[in-house]
């Protein structure tokens, strides 16, 4: 009897769960993997500062801080691209397409786009890392699978479009 009792309970939670609704899942993977990103562009910056969770807000002309240029050079060796290069092209990226994740606009292409910025920090720079780029690369393979949900630009701009 105490048996049944325990698989009820366990079920009734089950079903607590399973109603979920898709959109807060979503935003919330979506606040959380933009965050991430726009946090490691931040460090890639100087002149300008944005951060809501911690209310950091510095506004000037950004540049790219020597340290980036130095961390591309030294520690992160990609091949193929000269430091300067890369350094310019991950602070864009780091702070475009989490922005554009936060607000859920072309959400799956950024998705995309921090997926294969992720499998090259896994691959080329810390390969060690995996457990945490696996964490990543799950909440962005989910955006790209089922999309932003239904509290995004995106949704909105196809309901408007399907009208």
């Amino acid at each position: 009897m105490h048996e049944a009792r325990v698989v009820k309970l366990i079920k009734w939670f089950i079903e607590q769960f399973e109603r979920t609704p898709y959109w807060l899942i979503a935003l919330l993977g979506r606040f959380s993997i933009a965050a991430i990103f726009w946090k490691s562009g931040e460090t890639k910056v100087q002149g300008l500062a944005l951060d809501i969770v911690s209310g950091e807000f510095q506004f000037g002309l950004p540049r790219l801080a020597e340290s980036a240029v130095l961390l591309f050079k030294e520690e992160y060796q990609l091949p193929l691209i000269a430091p300067e290069s890369a350094a310019i092209m991950a602070a864009f990226a780091e702070h475009f397409f989490p922005l554009m994740i936060l607000i859920g606009l072309a959400t799956r292409f950024s998705a995309l786009a921090l997926l294969i910025m992720t499998l090259t920090i896994q691959l080329l720079v810390y390969p060690d890392a995996y457990p945490t780029h696996g964490v990543w690369a799950t909440v962005l393979l989910l955006l790209l699978a089922k999309g932003p949900g239904a509290v995004a630009l995106d949704h909105f701009i196809a309901r408007k479009f399907s009208q």
